[in-house]
């Protein structure tokens, strides 16, 4: 059996692979990005980056994005160059990789898609969420980080809403957040014909094998700013379950790694994007200032569902 994501996605040449909601959300890609680099396919890796893009000596191409290489300087946290160093001790050929400024609104950030889209023929977008906070349609009681997503949706749709997608793992890594919600959002999607299969990503895979080592190399590189979301996921992947605490940051909480994190979560990004009560309005934003201001102005008018639970014991 193959999910409807692998199947359409079988034409593609030319794909686009971004990071949607910030941070190390690119890294949560890497096991697509080897998958797709096994079958022939070009790749061009972006993501919404928190790095110090104005100082890292990196090209801006477009206001808010810049081409990342690995000339670009060292900076503490860095994870999209360390990526491409990862990539090079591999013995591959390092793919483009550009980083946007997490600053920018989705007017500038569309402009930055335009210009990969431009550069690299591409075909194909594929957003990917490190955690499922980019399945929230805006009426829950516990959101998640979702400005971000809501950015990236919502610019990604605007530049090529025929082929796009998003793909999110992680499920049960967030805590400010409802997962009952998010479940019934899934289901939502599933019946507009937007949900596109799930997959378990396992260690006895490739695509395994080179997501959990990457995870490994950036903890060195970086080690303190190890990532909870990618450290739980790889910790998911190769068996663990549990409390278990990969960073400071965490100490004092109960975390609940398990399989469901290691599942990746298909969707045709225009279902998610029809559903985003707020993408209408954030269409013509500038800046994330711009964002935040229409997205709390939805909330304080905007009815919440029950922060119901799942009703497992």
């Amino acid at each position: 059996m193959q999910t409807p994501f692998f199947e359409q996605t079988q034409s593609a040449r030319n794909i686009l692979l971004v990071g949607a909601g910030g941070g190390f959300d690119i890294v949560s890609g890497i096991a697509l990005y080897s998958h797709f680099r096994q079958q022939g396919k070009s790749l061009v890796l972006a993501n919404l980056s928190f790095s110090a893009l104005d100082f890292s000596g990196s090209e801006e191409v477009c206001p808010g994005t810049f081409r990342i290489s690995r000339q670009s300087d060292d900076l503490p946290y860095f994870p999209e160059k360390y990526i491409l160093d990862w990539i090079a001790d591999a013995g591959h050929e390092c793919p483009p990789m550009y980083g946007f400024s997490d600053q920018i609104g989705v007017r500038p950030l569309a402009a930055g898609y335009t210009h990969i889209i431009e550069q690299h023929h591409i075909d194909t977008i594929i957003l990917v969420d490190g955690g499922t906070d980019s399945l929230m349609f805006g009426d829950e009681v516990r959101v998640g980080t979702i400005i971000e997503d809501a950015c990236s949706i919502v610019a990604a749709n605007l530049v090529m809403p025929n082929h796009a997608y998003l793909a999110a793992i992680g499920f049960g890594v967030e805590h400010d957040f409802n997962h009952h919600a998010c479940l019934e959002n899934i289901a939502t999607l599933s019946r507009s014909g937007s949900f596109l299969g799930s997959i378990a990503l396992t260690n006895d895979m490739q695509e395994g094998k080179d997501f959990v080592s990457l995870v490994e190399y950036l903890n060195q590189k970086m080690p303190l700013h190890r990532s909870i979301v990618n450290n739980s996921i790889a910790s998911a992947v190769i068996g663990s379950f549990g409390d278990q605490h990969f960073t400071q940051r965490t100490k004092g909480s109960t975390q609940f790694v398990s399989p469901f994190m290691s599942l990746y979560w298909f969707f045709n990004l225009k279902g998610i994007h029809e559903h985003l009560q707020f993408a209408r309005d954030i269409i013509n934003t500038e800046t994330k200032g711009d964002i935040v201001e229409v997205y709390q102005r939805h909330r304080s008018t905007t009815p919440r569902r029950p922060d119901a639970k799942i009703p497992l014991t």
